[in-house]
């Protein structure tokens, strides 16, 4: 249970950092949305982490590692948002 707190709580730096290392008109717009997309880049760092051996079954993605998951979340959220296929609820 720890675990998963602890992506959660690096997940939400990580977003927040990520969103400052990637500006654009198509980021997230809004403080939620950027923490739940570093929260997202956090999980998907651990699983890839863990699916690659580098970190046990109760471990977490760290810091640095979870910021690059989060660059990568949001690159992929730009890109949808940037062919249409989904919309920036933040830009209204």
């Amino acid at each position: 249970m720890s675990g998963i707190i602890w992506i959660i709580i690096v997940g939400f730096v990580a977003g927040i950092i990520a969103r400052l290392l990637s500006p654009g008109p198509n980021n997230p717009s809004g403080f939620i949305l950027t923490t739940v997309l570093g929260i997202a880049g956090a999980f998907v760092a651990t699983f890839i982490g863990q699916a690659i051996g580098h970190y046990g079954p109760n471990q977490g993605a760290g810091f640095i590692t979870a910021t690059i998951g989060a660059l990568v979340v949001l690159f992929i959220w730009n890109r949808l948002v940037a062919s249409h296929v989904i919309s920036d609820p933040g830009s209204r």
